[in-house]
């Protein structure tokens, strides 16, 4: 079935205890920022004990560089999952094996060497890590990884691997399957946006994130609301009875979702809240 509109959702303010949202294409404005009238609404969530969690497959440092202007310490959901954290406090956190680390950088370093135009991300524990120095790609970098070091070999690099993060300078599902498919085998292989590729342990995905705080919060499904837009947003639309998915969203998103937003470039997220939480 379909979405339906969000118009459909009766009026509230409903019982929603548990705010999630993805950030690119989602909640964050085509310029990467939050938009303005979110803020107020993260004022009201924090007065009513509403707990709002940024879910994304951004680094946790960048996520809490995007919200410093918050009143108080957020819950996040970063790196796709593979980090979850409550009022800086770690709820879990994913790695990959060293051996596959490896097995993911020479496969990317061989599909290089056959004129694909990608640059590989190690998401390690404490920063991330890359070997590629165009400023092209290390622009792209720096958008979603605050804490960032260049290195000489990716495969020297000392730090828990939380996931690999692979950047196609043109689009990235058509890599999946020629360039990723082997490890695909033993490893969740997700597109998370339209340049962006992400290696992971299997079974680690936002959705486990989110379930990881509902948990942690004594929330339930029918008390969350879930907003996301792309690939990797699929499994946490199923842990939110409330699920939008963005106009401007993947047709998986829109054919996954119970609701369709407004897309992220007519502040959807800031619309569907204020009717949720029924402020004026």
């Amino acid at each position: 079935m379909p979405a339906q509109p969000w118009t459909t959702v009766g009026d509230g303010p409903h019982d929603v205890r548990l705010v999630v949202a993805d950030m690119d294409g989602t909640l964050l404005t085509a310029a990467g920022e939050v938009p303005e009238g979110f803020w107020p609404l993260l004022d009201e969530m924090g007065r009513r004990g509403v707990t709002f969690v940024p879910a994304s497959g951004r680094q946790l440092a960048t996520l809490q560089r995007v919200f410093e202007r918050a009143p108080a310490r957020l819950s996040y959901v970063a790196e796709n999952g593979t980090l979850v954290v409550h009022e800086d406090e770690v709820v879990s956190t994913t790695t990959v094996s060293a051996d596959v680390a490896r097995e993911v950088i020479g496969t990317v370093r061989d599909a290089v060497a056959e004129g694909a135009d990608l640059g590989l991300v190690l998401c390690g524990v404490r920063s991330a890590y890359v070997e590629r120095t165009d400023e092209a790609f290390l622009a792209e970098v720096r958008t979603y990884y605050a804490r960032l070091e260049v290195v000489e070999d990716l495969t020297a690099v000392d730090d828990g691997v939380l996931k690999l993060a692979a950047y196609d300078m043109v689009d990235a599902e058509r890599h999946v399957e020629p360039v990723f498919g082997a490890v695909a085998q033993t490893h969740q292989v997700v597109v998370s946006g339209k340049h962006w590729i992400d290696v992971m342990a299997r079974g680690v995905d936002k959705g486990q994130g989110v379930r990881a705080l509902q948990e942690r919060l004594g929330v339930s499904p029918a008390q969350t609301a879930v907003f996301g837009d792309y690939l990797n947003d699929l499994q946490m639309l199923d842990a939110g009875d409330y699920s939008f998915a963005m106009a401007n969203a993947h047709p998986d998103l829109l054919a996954a979702a119970r609701y369709l937003a407004p897309a992220y470039d007519e502040d959807g997220v800031v619309q569907v809240l204020t009717h949720l939480l029924a402020r004026r």
